[in-house]
């Protein structure tokens, strides 16, 4: 029945768009429903998909398929000698969007940018206390407590102050969560008592204009005629088409029902390839698919135990089942192609008969019950959640561990995640700036232990590290840090790393200047359909 509706509304959709195909109309086939429309308040690509890449802007941003900062919102930025004081100047004449719920009076300015950041770093903030709400990327990476002060020079001029150097701050500026809100339209919303139409109703200086949402089915946006940048808007619309299933989005971009598409199945890459009206753009994947074993429940606290289950995992069988031709085995808790990655970790080696007498050691002879959770949707560093799961079952059942699979609709999976109800998950990751702290701090870091890392693992040894290569500048000094706390969390096993996955990207052949991201997001900005 979903399924019906589904191709109903694509059929709708393509109706209209062929109708105003010389307009510029381009229709992606996401994956997912967004949780929302307020960037700060995620961590995945789908969200950012839908609000960051389109409807929003930060002060600097990465160039288009690069991993190249540069100016944005802010023309011109200055650091102090000492590096902890970071001074913007802001680009004058940049219009917020105009919508049938918003009106702006004035252009973009430094209340805006003090607004955004004053609503992440104060819990106490008026906006904050009107809609509570968590904003996991800017406390993991501990800028909630880095962060002295945000402060308005003059219309044009923002001032952060930081108490420590942060080696990656301008680079952490780019990600998605640093998408900067309106505050005149922040004020509208909290005199009416509607902070939380923020999340739905967005408002920002992007590329394209938000014009409504029908969950599990479509979102609509418009260029917007009054970019700042508007060689960038290259269509009138742009429409997201919901559709979960990777095979069905296979089949409607070789149907022409949409323009562009996002994690096709290995075994769909083929076929896709060999329609002469599609592209299937391939890049090694920046990422890393993994389970996290949740430290804070009793079992799985106990060293021998991880160490039984990251043994229990055939990762070669998964590697050749899930992934087929479009992946590589993961050593490592980051991927190969990250600065300060240290080779000498390897893989464990898949040993039942090991990990049986480090259960018994453990006080688990007989093996124990535990919840594994699965993704109910593909990500680009893992393809089929679901089969590795039930793959990964049926090793622990040969140790004596009974795993049930337990799997939400994508917000509720990460929403109950990050709160720590899962004993052991499935998750990923994709770099978002080139930085080793992205991953080490970000996925393994105590600042994240509320957040994205899922293994809720807290180890000082490691957290040491991390934190003295991340106010060091030394490029040389922060690799060989990086490189040691990769030994001790490879020793205390929070995580088993699975694989690597090749990014394909499936587009029709008049779809012209789309650019893969390396960090596993999609832009329609400087796109256009032929």
């Amino acid at each position: 029945m979903k399924r019906s509706k589904q191709w109903l509304i694509a059929a709708g959709l393509m109706a209209s768009a062929a109708a105003s195909q010389a307009a510029g109309t381009l229709i992606y086939c996401s994956e997912s429903s967004p949780g929302g429309f307020d960037p700060a308040q995620y961590l995945s690509g789908a969200d950012f998909d839908a609000s960051a890449e389109t409807v929003f802007n930060r002060l600097v941003e990465f160039e288009r398929g690069g991993t190249k900062v540069i100016p944005a919102l802010a023309e011109s930025w200055t650091i102090s000698p000492d590096g902890k004081v970071y001074t913007f100047k802001l680009r004058k004449g940049v219009k917020f969007h105009s919508t049938d719920y918003f009106k702006p009076t004035r252009d973009f300015n430094a209340d805006d940018v003090v607004f955004t950041f004053s609503r992440m770093l104060d819990k106490n903030h008026p906006f904050r206390k009107a809609y509570p709400t968590e904003f996991p990327y800017f406390t993991d990476m501990g800028l909630d407590g880095n962060i002295a002060k945000v402060e308005k020079l003059d219309p044009q001029t923002v001032r952060f102050t930081l108490k420590n150097v942060d080696a990656a701050f301008i680079q952490n500026l780019a990600m998605s969560f640093a998408s900067v809100q309106s505050a005149e339209y922040a004020d509208k919303l909290l005199k009416a008592g509607k902070a939380s139409e923020i999340n739905q109703k967005p408002i920002g200086t992007g590329p394209f204009v938000f014009r409504r949402y029908q969950k599990d089915a479509q979102i609509r946006f418009s260029g917007n005629k009054q970019y700042w940048k508007p060689a960038d808007v290259k269509l009138d619309n742009l429409v997201f088409a919901i559709t979960t299933d990777a095979s069905v989005r296979a089949q409607k971009l070789k149907k022409g029902e949409c323009h562009v598409t996002v994690y096709p199945r290995p075994a769909d890459v083929p076929s896709l390839k060999a329609d002469p009206n599609v592209t299937v753009l391939s890049k090694p994947g920046f990422n890393l698919g993994y389970l996290a074993y949740n430290v804070e429940k009793p079992t799985l606290k106990k060293l021998e135990v991880r160490q039984a289950l990251d043994m229990a995992v055939n990762k070669d069988a998964i590697l050749k089942a899930v992934y087929q031709d479009a992946g590589q085995k993961a050593d490592n808790a980051l991927p190969p192609t990250q600065w300060s990655y240290n080779k000498a970790i390897k893989a464990t080696a898949y040993n039942p008969a090991k990990a049986k007498e480090l259960l018994a050691k453990a006080g688990y002879p007989k093996g124990f019950e535990m919840t594994l959770w699965a993704m109910p949707v593909q990500r680009p560093y893992n393809p089929n959640a679901r089969l590795m799961a039930e793959m990964m079952q049926a090793d622990f059942a040969k140790v004596g561990v009974k795993a049930k699979i337990v799997s939400y609709e994508w917000g509720e999976y990460m929403k109950r995640a990050m709160k720590g109800e899962h004993d052991a998950i499935l998750i990923g990751w994709t770099g978002d700036n080139g930085d080793p702290d992205n991953w080490m701090n970000n996925l393994y870091g105590c600042d994240s232990v509320k957040g994205s890392n899922y293994s809720k693992w807290c180890y000082k040894p490691f957290d040491d590290l991390v934190q003295k290569a991340k106010v060091t500048t030394n490029v040389a000094e922060r690799s060989k840090l990086y490189s040691k706390s990769q030994e001790v969390l490879k020793g205390q096993v929070p995580i088993t790393p699975i694989a690597h996955s090749t990014v394909n990207q499936p587009v029709r052949k008049n779809v012209q200047g789309f650019k893969v991201s390396p960090f596993g997001l999609h832009s329609f900005y400087g796109v256009s359909v032929k």
